[in-house]
Order: C-alpha cells, then sequence, then structure tokens
C-alpha cells in the first residue's frame, strides 16, 4: 500500500511548544514528523496516525477535531530514558463516505502491523476500533480484543455500525479471528442487565471499574493477552477528563488509566493500540488531551521495558507450582517468570472429535495462584476453560 496517498503531514510549526520548542530532548523533536514522500517504516517501533473521522459518533461530532489537539500536548512532553523510534504519518483523509474510511483504515493499519511497526490511532470515533479488527482479519490473524469502556458498544444484530453499536460486527464477522474480548471499567448502571448477561453467555471477561480500581495491577494479566487494545474517554472520570458529553463522575483516575496503558506496553503480544472520542471542544484548559497525551507516553515507557518471557519450553526462565482443586480433573499448573514475576496458568483446550488436548497458557495473577491454593477455581481459569471447551 502506498500510504502517502491516503495521508495529510501535520502542520508540525503550529503545534510546536510553547516557550520550550529549541528544547532537543522535547517529543517535538524527537519523534519523526512525516511530511512528503512515502514514509519509510523501516526502524520504527511505533507509528502515530490520526483519523478524523466522526460520521459514526454517538453523541459526540467534535470528536473528528482530536488527533493533533492530542499532538499537541504529546510533543510538549519529554522523551524517554531509552531510545525508541516513532514516525508520526499526520491525518488520514477521510473517505467520501464512512465506509471508505473503514478501508482505507483496515489497510493501512495492516501494513504498519505486517511491518511489525505499532500504530496509535488518535481518533476519531470509537467505531473506528472495527476497522482496526479489519486489519487483523485481513492479514488472518486471530486475535484478543481488550476495550477499556464504560459501555460494551455491542449493538442489535440489525443495528446500524455506530461508535455505540460495533462489538455485534466484530463477533458476526465470518470468518471470524476473534479469540477472546475483555472489557475493562465498564459501568454497570450504564449497561442494562440484558447485555450483561449476554456478555457472560459469550464468556467474555468483563471487568467492573470499581473492582480494579481496588487492585489496578490486576489489570495486567488482561491486557497482557491482547493484541488490540482500545481506549474510549468515556471510561475515565468526567473530572478527570472532561472532553467527553458521554463519560460519568465515576470511571478511571488520570493516573490509574496511564498506569493501564503501562501494562499495555508491556504486553510482548500488543500489536495496535487506539484512543477514540475525545471532543476538544469540550474540554477545559487542554485537560483531556493532555491526559491522552501521558497515555502514549506511558504506553511507549511499557513498551521499553518488555521483558520477552514468554518461552514456556526454557524451564530455567520459570518456576512451576502444580496446584490440586477440588473441582477439577487435573491439576492447575502455574508458572512464573524469573525474569519479570509475571504469572500463567494452563488451560487444557480439548478437542473431542480429533481426541486430542492442548495446553493454553492463560496470563494470571498472584491473586489466582493464591485462590487455587485455597482449594477454589479461580475466575478468570474458569472462563477461559469454558469458552475453549464449550
Amino acid at each position: 500500500m502506498e500510504l502517502q496517498s491516503y495521508l495529510t503531514p501535520v502542520d508540525a510549526a503550529s503545534l510546536a511548544p510553547v516557550g520550550d520548542a529549541g528544547d532537543q530532548h522535547l517529543l517535538y523533536h524527537y519523534i519523526d514528523i512525516w511530511q512528503s514522500g512515502e514514509p519509510a517504516l523501516d526502524g520504527h517501533q511505533f507509528a502515530l496516525i490520526g483519523v478524523p473521522e466522526a460520521r459514526n459518533a454517538f453523541n459526540n461530532d467534535g470528536c473528528h477535531l482530536a488527533p493533533n489537539e492530542i499532538r499537541r500536548s504529546l510533543y510538549a512532553l519529554y522523551r524517554w530514558n531509552k531510545p525508541v523510534s516513532i514516525i508520526d504519518l499526520g491525518n488520514l483523509k477521510v473517505g467520501e463516505t464512512v465506509e471508505d474510511t473503514y478501508d482505507v483504515l483496515t489497510e493501512m493499519l495492516a501494513t504498519l502491523i505486517n511491518e511489525n511497526v505499532i500504530p496509535i490511532v488518535l481518533g476519531g470515533s470509537n467505531d473506528l476500533a472495527f476497522a482496526n479488527y479489519k486489519a487483523y482479519e485481513m492479514l488472518q490473524r486471530v486475535i484478543s480484543i481488550v476495550s477499556v469502556d464504560a459501555c460494551f458498544d455491542l449493538g442489535g444484530e440489525d443495528q446500524p455500525l455506530k461508535s455505540n453499536a460495533y462489538l455485534n460486527k466484530i463477533i458476526l464477522q465470518q470468518p471470524n479471528f476473534l479469540l477472546n474480548y475483555s472489557n475493562i471499567g465498564y459501568q454497570t448502571y450504564m449497561n442494562s442487565p440484558e447485555v450483561i448477561s449476554l456478555m457472560e453467555k459469550l464468556y467474555f471477561e468483563t471487568y467492573r471499574v470499581g473492582m480494579l480500581r481496588q487492585d489496578v495491577s490486576e489489570v495486567e494479566p488482561i491486557v497482557r493477552n491482547a493484541e488490540m487494545i482500545s481506549l474510549d474517554v468515556s471510561a475515565i472520570r468526567h473530572p478527570d477528563a472532561p472532553g467527553n458529553p458521554n463519560s460519568s463522575a465515576n470511571g478511571f483516575y488520570g493516573e490509574e488509566i496511564c498506569q493501564v496503558a503501562m501494562y499495555a506496553g508491556l504486553s510482548d503480544k500488543l500489536s495496535s493500540f487506539g484512543i477514540y472520542e475525545y471532543d476538544p471542544l469540550l474540554d477545559y484548559n487542554g485537560q483531556t488531551a493532555q491526559l491522552l497525551s501521558h497515555v502514549i507516553w506511558y504506553l511507549v515507557e511499557g513498551y521499553l521495558n518488555r521483558c520477552n518471557d514468554l518461552d514456556f519450553k526454557d524451564n530455567n526462565s520459570y518456576l512451576k507450582y502444580s496446584v490440586t482443586v477440588s473441582d477439577t480433573a487435573e491439576e492447575m499448573v502455574f508458572y512464573c517468570s524469573k525474569k519479570s514475576g509475571r504469572w500463567w496458568v494452563t488451560v487444557p483446550v480439548i478437542n473431542v472429535e480429533k481426541m486430542t488436548q492442548q495446553t493454553y497458557y492463560l496470563p494470571c495473577s498472584l491473586n489466582d495462584y493464591h485462590t487455587a491454593c485455597n482449594d477454589r477455581i479461580p475466575d478468570r481459569w474458569w472462563k477461559a476453560y469454558n469458552k475453549f471447551n464449550h
């Protein structure tokens, strides 16, 4: 794909930091801001791409203005202590129809992912996550998705694709490349009981914001397994991120959403990240844009501290614990990485027709190990077992 035909470079001078624009340690000078010619992707770990598309937004028409406002705050931050190469590809030229935008974004993201460049999508409305998923479909890669959102955005079978109704479109895609879907940060009073029940029946992982706020570190094993992560600004409490008309007084605090982003960056599997539903017209003193720039900063910080500890065949790199739980037919086997201290538990995947059994390594936490030691099946393990063997 010839990327330059579908991109508009940013006017970098208009987004330059005020006062300290000459400081070479600022991201304004550190990020490779593309201006002309075919962008060179070689050597870059991340690519920023703005998508000023809001035609399918629900109650948030101004979110198409978000990309450059997020950049304005991002450029004013200082670089990381470790080297990383980031290219800013500017903004996608929106199509004549919103479907045209989806198609071009899908192909562009597939190109970046295939080149091992992690795209950071600056939306735009949340329905763009559907185009992000389609990129993996184009590459024929089975993936897990994590959505940081106050609502499930499931939508009805016959409901048109909108920012609050896109997940159903992903689920019904054939052939389907969705292995698992997890939502973190949903708020019960913003989702109907029927939808919450349906998410349970589909064996999707759903985590209420109140539960995660008790221990934000429990987010880490959830995002560790995801190739694609999307962040809806409505998941952040309105006082911390006023630039969203659909948020509430509750949600993640600013420092918590940055911690979530850092955990996302730490994931060895993460290959795309999207930020959606920010409306600069509703923002107060650029507060939301500033927070979202911090989210990006911590995402990259996490990436720079990746451990690459997914080789379970290396017995010297892991501590192995076998736990017998009363309601299971066989032992639960836990692995703890000596390098990172992260935990996994094995889940049997049984193929009745072929009379075979495979082992799936499910990211978990120390709390899950303690739960098993107390003769109880961890909820995380039980959902995965039912999903894979249903």
